[in-house]
Parts: C-alpha cells; sequence; structure tokens
C-alpha cells in the first residue's frame, strides 16, 4: 500500500458534477469545492532517488547505515546498548534515535560513548531519505564505521519508506506474538536481518519459534534471524559478529 498525500484546491467552478479520473502516478477526485489530489508513485520515486543518492554517499565515506524497525517497545534501545558495548572496541559507531517526541533514547545511548543524536520527526510516523540525510549531516558521519537509525517505533509507515541505509533490521519482541510476519508483512520483506527479541521470557507466552521462522521466510527466504534477549545478552554476541561483517563488506 502507497502512502498517500492529500492535496485539497478550491475549485472556481461550481455545480460540477462528480468526476474522476486516473492514471499512473496519481488520482484525481473533482467534488462540488474541491479537488482531491491523491499523489502515489511521484513521492515515492523522489525518496528512492534521494536514498540512493545517500546511500552512495556513505559508501564513499565507507559509513554503513543500519534502519533499525520494530514495534513500540520491543526493546530497540536495550539491544543497541548491548550491540554498542560488544562492538564500540572494534567499530567507531553513531546513532540516530528517531521519535515523535522526548529525548528519553538518545540520553540512554549517550552513557554507552557511542555518537548520537536525537530526531524529532513532528508527529511523521517514519523516517525518509531526506529527514535521514538531515539527521546524518547534523550527526557527522566521517569518521564513523557505523551508525544505526533506530526508526520511529511502528510496524507499518517506516517499512514503506527507503531510508538510505545500506540494509534494514527489525526486531519481534516474543510477547508479540509469532504471528506478526502474517499480519505486517511489508517489514519483513524489506529486513534483511530479523531479530527475536525477550528470549528469556519464552517460558511465559505461547510463541512458536519454528513457526515465527516459517512465516517470515515466506516473505523474505533470505532473512536473517538471531534469537536473543537483550536484558541477558543472551545471542547478542553473534548479532555484533553479524554487523562487523557487514560493515567490513561494505568497506571493501
Amino acid at each position: 500500500m502507497l502512502f498517500v498525500y492529500k492535496i485539497f484546491c478550491l475549485l472556481t467552478i461550481n455545480n460540477m458534477f462528480y468526476i474522476m479520473g486516473i492514471n499512473k502516478e496519481r488520482s484525481v477526485f473533482t467534488l462540488d469545492k474541491y479537488r482531491i489530489i491523491e499523489v502515489k508513485q511521484s513521492v515515492f520515486e523522489d525518496n528512492n532517488k534521494d536514498a540512493d543518492k545517500l546511500r552512495g554517499m556513505l559508501k564513499d565515506e565507507k559509513t554503513l547505515l543500519v534502519n533499525l524497525m520494530s514495534s513500540p517497545g520491543a526493546g530497540k534501545t536495550t539491544t543497541l546498548t548491548k550491540l554498542i558495548a560488544l562492538l564500540k572496541d572494534d567499530l567507531k559507531i553513531g546513532v540516530m534515535e528517531a521519535d515523535i517526541d522526548s529525548d528519553v533514547d538518545a540520553k540512554t545511548i549517550s552513557y554507552t560513548g557511542a555518537k548520537v543524536i536525537q530526531l524529532h520527526t513532528g508527529g511523521m510516523c517514519h523516517l525518509d531519505a531526506d529527514m535521514t540525510r538531515q539527521g546524518i549531516n547534523e550527526l557527522g558521519t566521517k569518521d564513523l564505521d557505523l551508525v544505526i537509525l533506530e526508526n520511529v517505533g511502528n510496524l507499518v509507515c517506516p517499512a514503506e519508506f527507503d531510508t538510505g541505509a545500506a540494509f534494514n533490521m527489525m526486531i519481534l519482541s516474543v510477547p508479540e506474538g509469532h504471528d506478526k510476519p502474517l499480519k505486517y508483512p511489508l517489514v519483513f520483506e524489506v529486513c534483511d536481518a530479523m531479530i527475536i527479541n525477550k528470549t528469556d521470557v519464552l517460558p511465559y507466552f505461547d510463541f512458536d519459534m519454528e513457526k515465527v521462522g516459517e512465516y517470515a521466510r515466506k516473505r523474505n527466504p533470505n532473512i536473517k534471524i538471531f534469537p536473543i534477549s537483550a536484558k541477558t545478552g543472551e545471542g547478542v554476541e553473534a548479532l555484533a559478529l553479524y554487523l562487523k561483517d557487514r560493515v567490513k563488506q561494505w568497506q571493501k
């Protein structure tokens, strides 16, 4: 489903009948006093161009940008603190925390010693490539090996926009259930890796590890799966090694 922007324009002609015209890039609905133009494909085409340009710039700088997505409360920030602790001796790391408001997560990350900025989206439920570029410019990435964008907590909107990241990861927590790949397919389709967090509470939830893997691979046969507990640290080392390898490949 493409994201839709609606632009309302007053008509100067009265008593017009309902007319609908459709073309590849937009739908136009003409009513008594308003024209509603639903801009679709062109919005994404412009964003994709911006994303490719940003990706190219970061490739030249040898900085790997990772877009991290999840539902609110899945454990993105806690996972990042554990990852930074394992990676900071080998990699120079930056983090961009995106939220509608507050600086809670940026403050948490700052205690790890990683370079961090907070991005406020002005009510938007996602970041696009241009918003990400603004964050990159403010963060300063020329001296960084790895930058992680912690996107707004949402399984729908963030997956629809290419941020310019080299690859995408998502976190699914055990309490959310193993059927999420069936309900929110796009985020699993666009992600290279799925982190299953909060495995320490598996005994208390009806969560089937085999089924979630099966459902996720139906959406994306190549998706990497990392079961972890950000609370206890179990499984995080394997995820850290995966990220180190991705950085190494990106910097070749």
